[in-house]
This record gives structure tokens, C-alpha cells and sequence, in this order.
């Protein structure tokens, strides 16, 4: 340090000017920067300082919870801004995400609303908020807050944890330049994930949203026991990610099977308004046919992830989170009372293969399932045959082969046995390889002797195992000679393994897919509707003459059409139009389709009387045209905050149709704004 300062002392003799914030802390003050850490060097001296500053306000205890906010509101502003300097897009467009979540509270805060400080991500070094402490008040705020961090991206959920080893580097610096450097620039560039890499860190994602999920069910049903089982499933998968993000191998037969319950099938019944019984019928039938799909796309996935086949897995868990979606939609519709909504059927092509999951790799079941017209020894009926069959499997060796017999079936020659032996093998043994190639399992028909008789030979059969090295199942019927002579006789069996020999073989198979359509009128709009319907009636009566008017009345009524109230109500040019263009759409669809579309031509009617209607009516009004933007400035403010709310429950679907029409209803407001203004 003195030797640092021999220089700045002869620099100052000399006149020359210096950076007084580069020199070293005072000798009683040198312990404090491991905590805090000190400027980095003279050539970058400014964004240390602004870094130094920062930590000191995260750590000053704060006196209410609006300074808290406060203070963690200016240190991920900070961080945004450094990481918009070094070139980071990414961490600062993420730091400037959770400044917005900030303010957002920081206002609900000062309006008196409440606000779920749990939810809020914590700066490293700064104390703990007023309100989040507590043991099952703090579980729901880790439910909360791990739901939110699964709807997040994976690289999203990375970029926090970076922050905290960033003090250390700072303090080794003013030790060791060099070191560090290369230690920053790994930790700030992520390893860029490949194909499979990324497949694999899709999927343990993926599995730990749905057990975030499951556990937020179980809190919601009351069952904290089952929602702490699920978050621990969700936390046991948090070291397996981080290997994922890190690039490496990570044992995906490990990870434990998706959440299920009957629930998650069942209807709940409408209180507000009773279905047909046609109607809950056609509701049972899509669920059922829905829960097939699911519960197909789990076994599969279930499959390749004992399989290890990472790209299978993700691609049906992808479609099991599709089939739960359509299911989320079909309990929505039948809960709120509505018709049955609408369905259309897709092809999906995907890849199976025939696998047994319940053998072990080193097992092979052999059945002996019956035998068809067996031959009779000379002297026996064969209404008299007491068959019976024996087999060996000359496995590890012709003279350790294995060996064993069926129960004997009397007074019949298509005896029924149904079987099951389970013999043992070793896939990679060069004495296994040489039985399915060239030997296979011999089988002996025997008429069982009575009294003073021995058992007797009536037949063989032979069955190769060639099959096994690409198929996990033989099933076939082989003829029973005796010697090289055909007696007539069959015998029915079947061997099955874990795998095929030669590993899996794909098949792609196509199936029809059920698939639910978007409910589009949402409940915003049927609340409108029901007002609109609500108005329109009383402007009804108000219309209607009274039951003993003149005629003169009516003809005064008649003439005043200027006077009545407005056929519709003042809606949106842009919203209007893209709802025309998409009836129309599916009105071609369903011709296509051979389905009658009366109900869709009603609406699309609807909708062109509407758009004539307004067309005419602003022209014929033009002091109408500020109502006709404020109208649009209330359709802005509900669709964002509709963008928010599904965004919040991450609905990305509907959060992505509700910002289209929020950006055309944005561009329609300032293109009347701009009319305006050229009036003026």
C-alpha cells in the first residue's frame, strides 16, 4: 500500500492531478470492504464508485416499507444500467422487468392496497422486507413465489444467482488483477446450451412447473401435506437443473413421475345456471376423451424417460401440458354454465415404441399359452390326452440350461395353460447372443403315464429368438413334430424382454387428436353483453307506446327518429374488423368440415350491422367522436391490464391475443388523435 503511494505523493510534488477516490481505504477501515467491495482500479474508477454507493443504501436498515421498496427499486435500477454498459442486453431488459414489478407495488403500496411482499425478488445484502417472515405465511409466500419462478425462463432463473458471487471478485482484485478477470468474464458469459443440452433443461423445467403447480392445488384443497411433498419434488430438481445449465449429463430416469389426480378430470357443476342433459353428456365424452389423450401422453413420456430419450420425453410432455390446457378450458366452459364450447380433431404424428417397463433388463417371461390339436400316443383317444409341456432354455450353458413344465391338463388335446416363467439373461453375454441367433428354446409335448407308466413324448417344437434383436415381444404359433415329421399339432407361445436387443426402434403413429377451441368471448364481454341486452330492453319499453295511446302519439313518436337512443354501443373500429375477418375464417373452416355454421353467420352478421352502424353514426355525429376515444382509451387500459393478468397466471396464449388487440386498439387511438389534430 505505502509503496502504491510513494507514486501519488511525487505526482502531487509535481503538480500533477489526481484521482483521490482510487486511493486505498484508511489501515482502521481495511476489514470493512470484505462485505462491501472497494474501487476496482484507477482506470475504471467511476463504476465502482456508483457500486460502493449501492450497497451501503441496500444495507442502512430501512424505517418503513416504502423505503425498502425504495432502496431495492434503486439497486436493480443500478444493476440494469451496469449491465446495459457492458454490452448485457439480456440481464439488464431482466433487471428493468423487476424494477417495473417494483414500482408497480411501490404505487398499490401508497393507494393503501395490498401487496404480497413475498413475491418480490430480494437484491443480495439487503435486509430481509417488514412481513415476509413467518413459518406458514412464509410457505405460502415460497408457493407463490415458485410458481412465478416457473412461468419465468430458464435463463431468467439463472441470472439471479449470479449476482451473489459478485462481491468476491471485486475484493480480489485490489489482491490479484490478473485471476479475476477471467473469473468475471466466465461467470457473466453462460455457456451457449446445445440441442439436447437444451432439451434436457427444457424438460426439468417443464417437470418442476408441474409439481409448483400440484402444490399450489394441494394449498388451495388445504392439504399441506401434499403441497410440501410437491414443493420438494420441486426443490429436489433444482441441483439437477443447475447441472443442465451448466451443459452437463444429467439421469433423467431419476426424476420422479408428473403429478396426477382424479381431480384434475373432474367437472365441477354449474351453480349459476343448469346444462341439458345432452349437453353434460357431450361435456363427460370430451373429458373422457381428453383424460385418454392425457394419460396417453404421460405413459409415453413415462417410457422414454426410462429410456432416457430426452427429445421424446419433452416433446409428449409438451403435449400432455396441451391436452391439460384443453382440459382447463373444457372444465371453465362447464362450470360457468356455457354451451358446450368448440372441437375440432387434428392428426398428430409421434413416435412409439413397445416397451415393458416392468421387467428388469436381465429378465425374459416365457408363456406357454395352449396347445391346438396335439398329437395322442398309439392306444390314447385324444379326448384321453393328458398333456402337459416342458421346455429348456439353454441359457448360460446347454448343460446349466434352464428348465421347467407346465401343469399337466387332462382329457383334452387343445389343453389351455397360460403359463409364465421367468428366465434369466445377460443382453451383452456372447452365450445369450449365440441362443437368439442360432438355437432358441426347445419344447416337448408330453402325455403324462398312469399307474405303472412313464410319461411319453408325444412331440417337439422348436422357437428362434432372432426377433428379439428388434422387437421386446414374440408371439407366434409353432408347429409340434415329431422328429422331422409334421403331426398337425400346435403350440401357442410368447416371450417378451424389457427392450429390444439392438435398442429402441421408433415407429411414428398417427392418431386423431382432440382439440378445444379458444372460448373467445370472455367474461368481460359477457358482462357487456348482458348490460347491452339489459339497456336494449329498457329502451324497449321506453319505445313502446302506452295500451291506450292515439295514433297521433305514434306518428309523433315516429318522427323524431334523432331523438331515440343509439342502435348499438360505440366499440372499437380495429377490434371489430379482426373479429369479422376471424368468423369468417372459421365460417370456411366449418364448410370445409361439412358442419353447419348458422350460429357462426349469425355473429358475423352481428358484427357488419355494427360496423354499418358506427360507420354511420360517427359520420352523422361528429361530436360523438370523443366519446369514440375515450371508449378506445378504456379499451386500452382493460386490455393491458388484461396482458398483466394473464401474464401473472401464465396464460401465455391469451396474454398473447390480448396484447394484438391491445397494439391495434393503440394504433387506432392514435390515428383518431392525429385526425384531431389536423382538424385543429
Amino acid at each position: 500500500m505505502f509503496k502504491r503511494l510513494d507514486s501519488v505523493v511525487e505526482s502531487v510534488d509535481r503538480g500533477e492531478f489526481v484521482d483521490i477516490s482510487s486511493l486505498p481505504p484508511p489501515p482502521g477501515e481495511v476489514e470493512v470492504p470484505r462485505s462491501n467491495p472497494p474501487q476496482l482500479s484507477s482506470k475504471a474508477a467511476a463504476p465502482p464508485a456508483a457500486s460502493t454507493a449501492a450497497p451501503d443504501t441496500a444495507l442502512s436498515a430501512p424505517r418503513s416499507v416504502a423505503e425498502a421498496l425504495q432502496q431495492r427499486m434503486d439497486k436493480y435500477r443500478e444493476a440494469a444500467e451496469s449491465a446495459k454498459s457492458k454490452g448485457d442486453d439480456r440481464k439488464a431488459r431482466m433487471h428493468q422487468r423487476i424494477v417495473k414489478q417494483y414500482q408497480d407495488t411501490i404505487k398499490a403500496h401508497k393507494a393503501g392496497r395490498p401487496v404480497n411482499l413475498a413475491e418480490l425478488p430480494v437484491p443480495p445484502g439487503c435486509p430481509p422486507l417488514q412481513g415476509t417472515e413467518g413459518g406458514e405465511q412464509n410457505f405460502m409466500g415460497v408457493l407463490e413465489t415458485a410458481m412465478k419462478l416457473a412461468n419465468q425462463d430458464a435463463d431468467a432463473d439463472a441470472d439471479e444467482e449470479p449476482q451473489k458471487p459478485s462481491a468476491q471478485p471485486a475484493v480480489q482484485k485490489s489482491r490479484a488483477p490478473a485471476p479475476p478477470k477471467a473469473s468475471s468474464a466466465g461467470s457473466t458469459n453462460t455457456p451457449k446450451l446445445g440441442g439436447k443440452a437444451q432439451q434436457q433443461l427444457d424438460f426439468l423445467t417443464m417437470r418442476r412447473q408441474q409439481f409448483v403447480k400440484a402444490a399450489l392445488r394441494s394449498k388451495e384443497m388445504k392439504d399441506m401435506q401434499g403441497a410440501a411433498q410437491h414443493l420438494r419434488n420441486a426443490k429436489g430438481l433444482d441441483a439437477m437443473i443447475t447441472a443442465a445449465k451448466a451443459g452437463l449429463p444429467v439421469d433423467i430416469t431419476k426424476v420422479p413421475a408428473a403429478p396426477v389426480s382424479e381431480d384434475n378430470y373432474r367437472l365441477s357443476h354449474s351453480r349459476s345456471s343448469a346444462l341439458s342433459p345432452r349437453s353434460s353428456e357431450q361435456y363427460t365424452q370430451l373429458m373422457a376423451q381428453l383424460k385418454q389423450q392425457h394419460e396417453k401422453c404421460q405413459a409415453y413420456s413415462q417410457q422414454f424417460t426410462h429410456m432416457g430419450n430426452v427429445a421424446e420425453t419433452a416433446r409428449f410432455e409438451k403435449l400432455a401440458e396441451e391436452c391439460m390446457s384443453n382440459i382447463e378450458l373444457l372444465k371453465k366452459a362447464h362450470a360457468k354454465g356455457r354451451s358446450v364450447p368448440k372441437f375440432h380433431t387434428e392428426e398428430r404424428t409421434f413416435n412409439t415404441v413397445k416397451i415393458f417397463p416392468t421387467l428388469m433388463s436381465n429378465d425374459m417371461v416365457l408363456t406357454v399359452v395352449k396347445g391346438i390339436n396335439l398329437p395322442a400316443p398309439p392306444g390314447v383317444s385324444a379326448n384321453d390326452l393328458d398333456a402337459s409341456v416342458r421346455f429348456e432354455f439353454p441359457f448360460p450353458s446347454a448343460e446349466e440350461a434352464q428348465r421347467d413344465k407346465t401343469s399337466t391338463v387332462r382329457n383334452t388335446n387343445c389343453p389351455e395353460f397360460k403359463e409364465q416363467f421367468k428366465l434369466n439373461i445377460k443382453r451383452d453375454h456372447r452365450g445369450f447372443k449365440r441362443v437368439v441367433q442360432a438355437k432358441g428354446i426347445k419344447f416337448e409335448v408330453v402325455h403324462k403315464g398312469g399307474l405303472f407308466k412313464t410319461d411319453k413324448v408325444v412331440g417337439s417344437a422348436q422357437l428362434k429368438l432372432e426377433a428379439l434383436e428388434n422387437q421386446c415381444e414374440i408371439r407366434e404359433i409353432i408347429d409340434v413334430l415329431d422328429g422331422r415329421k409334421a403331426t398337425g399339432g400346435k403350440l401357442e407361445v410368447r416371450v417378451k424382454i424389457r427392450e429390444p436387443l439392438s435398442g429402441v426402434q421408433l415407429q411414428p403413429v398417427t392418431e386423431k387428436w382432440l382439440v378445444i377451441d379458444p372460448l373467445t368471448p370472455s367474461p368481460e364481454k359477457d358482462r357487456e353483453r348482458e348490460r347491452d341486452r339489459d339497456r336494449e330492453k329498457s329502451r324497449e319499453k321506453e319505445r313502446a307506446p302506452p295500451p291506450r295511446s292515439k295514433p297521433g302519439n305514434d306518428h309523433d313518436r315516429n318522427s323524431k327518429p334523432s331523438s331515440s337512443p343509439p342502435q348499438y354501443k360505440l366499440h372499437s373500429f380495429s377490434l371489430l374488423q379482426h373479429d369479422k375477418e376471424r368468423l369468417e375464417w372459421k365460417i370456411n373452416d366449418y364448410k370445409k368440415n361439412r358442419r353447419e355454421p348458422s350460429e357462426l353467420i349469425k355473429q358475423h352478421m352481428d358484427v357488419c350491422q355494427r360496423l354499418q352502424w358506427q360507420k354511420s353514426f360517427l359520420e352523422k355525429h361528429p361530436a360523438a367522436l370523443t366519446e369514440y376515444e375515450n371508449v378506445l382509451r378504456k379499451f386500452v387500459h382493460g386490455l393491458s391490464d388484461s396482458v398483466k393478468m394473464f401474464s401473472s397466471q401464465g396464460n401465455r396464449d391469451a396474454a398473447k391475443d390480448a396484447l394484438g388487440r391491445l397494439k391495434m386498439v393503440e394504433n387506432e387511438l392514435e390515428s383518431v388523435r392525429k385526425k384531431w389534430a389536423i382538424r385543429e
